[in-house]
């Protein structure tokens, strides 16, 4: 049945952007917040890294209850409870920090929005697919993915800054002290945004048609289903490789982006660059997004008109060689902010750039029947990809600073192994580049 055109694009407009800004703000919340939130509350590096490195696993295994969001409910019911079920989570998140167990309950807090958020993502992109006709859809891309970034500007940058300004606040009304009580705020301000988010799409999300609940399979025709497609998925040529190149290709940015937030708040002593947290949350969410979208720009211009053959293994290097920028820091110690903030915008350049062959890789390797599909397991492999080095990043770097204590810091050792982490990369870059070719 052909689908009916369902709305306009000035409709559209009423819930494309705030619908993709929603998408966004956890992930962010998740992957970065957490890792600055729990430095500055007093956990070492390896605590950090392995607690919110565990955040990935509901991105890595999405695609096991995605079928279930196709068949159970429409996907705008499931995205307007998603963004109440996050606002819960974020105030939850907020409340049990003041409180005595405040690290094990925080982290309950941080998986049921993970898990919520990783389902808002399957509905969400869903949606956008019955919402729009196939003209919208693609007048709406860039739309869609500016508002993820505005939503990564507002939780890596302006709201790190606030938290930031907010631990300065010594006598707070609630007599608190000010780090956990500038997080409290924080997460509450979250929770409210979230809130009012799940209204305003309770009212402006369109009905399509093509959104219908009632569907005839039953949970054991969506696992038989599932375990078709991912048996074609495995018996795609090159699997081993393709697989091998997933969870590779950022082997040392998994294990960088773990660790680069505490080492620029880490005090001098330490090894780090004793930056406020304030200054972190500029850095990374307004230069370093501005960087890294950029990248992402010049990376699919690049890659539309050289083509991916020739395009892979120059971006794998340009994703690698701007990470010797943090060795220099901490070799240097620098402390002149123009130039931290320097480094860092032209490491996310980089990253922006070599990340836009990943995603062409997955897309090329995806092609053909059940393309979707496969495209999820793909994601599935990136996320493990990032999750299990990023665990055991902290315990590196700790024991790197006793390993050469005296000869250099932990953090001047770890970003060393940082640069001989990107040699999987560029190996599998390689092999990847000769088999685009055939």
């Amino acid at each position: 049945m052909k689908q009916a055109k369902t709305i306009n694009n000035t409709k559209a407009w009423k819930w494309v952007p705030s619908l993709y800004f929603a998408e966004g703000l956890p992930y962010v919340a998740v992957m970065s917040l957490s890792v600055i939130m729990y430095k500055n509350l007093g956990l070492n590096n390896t605590q950090v890294a392995f607690y919110t490195s565990w955040l990935y696993l509901p991105w890595t295994i999405k695609f096991l209850w995605s079928p279930f969001v196709d068949v159970l409910r429409s996907k705008r019911w499931w995205i307007v409870s998603m963004q109440f079920l996050i606002g819960a989570a974020m105030a939850g998140i907020a409340l049990t920090l003041p409180g005595p167990g405040w690290l094990q309950w925080s982290m309950v807090f941080f998986w049921l929005m993970a898990f919520s958020s990783a389902t808002h993502d399957i509905a969400a992109d869903g949606f956008y697919m019955h919402g729009l006709d196939g003209q919208q859809q693609q007048f709406f891309i860039g739309v869609r993915n500016t508002f993820y970034r505005v939503a990564m500007i507002c939780g890596q940058g302006l709201l790190v800054m606030l938290a930031g300004r907010w631990e300065g606040w010594q006598n707070n009304p609630l007599g608190m002290d000010s780090v956990p009580f500038a997080w409290m705020l924080c997460f509450l301000l979250m929770a409210v945004i979230f809130t009012l988010l799940g209204l305003y799409h309770c009212f402006v999300l369109p009905r399509p048609e093509s959104d219908a609940t009632a569907q005839s399979k039953s949970a054991a025709d969506i696992l038989k289903d599932l375990g078709n497609t991912f048996s074609s998925f495995i018996r795609k040529p090159h699997i081993v490789s393709a697989i091998a190149f997933m969870l590779l290709y950022r082997f040392a940015e998994a294990q960088l982006v773990k660790l680069s937030s505490p080492f620029l708040l880490d005090s001098v002593e330490a090894g780090g660059l004793g930056l406020s947290t304030s200054s972190v949350g500029f850095a990374y969410g307004t230069l370093g997004v501005v960087a890294l979208l950029a990248g992402g720009i010049l990376g699919g211009i690049v890659i539309s008109r050289r083509g991916l053959e020739k395009s892979i293994l120059p971006m794998a290097w340009a994703l690698c060689l701007p990470n010797l920028v943090y060795l220099f820091m901490a070799m240097t110690q620098i402390q002149n902010q123009a130039c931290i903030y320097a480094c860092i915008g032209l490491e996310q350049l980089g990253y922006g750039y070599g990340f836009t062959a990943y995603t062409a890789y997955l897309l090329h390797f995806c092609q053909g029947k059940h393309k979707t599909s496969h495209y999820a397991f793909c994601t599935a492999f990136m996320a493990l990809g990032m999750m299990i080095p990023g665990m055991f990043a902290g315990k590196l770097q700790s024991l790197f600073d006793v390993w050469f204590e005296g000869l250099m810091s932990g953090y001047t050792a770890f970003f060393i192994w940082v640069m001989i982490s990107c040699i999987p990369c560029i190996w599998m870059s390689l092999v990847a580049r000769k088999q685009i070719t055939k």
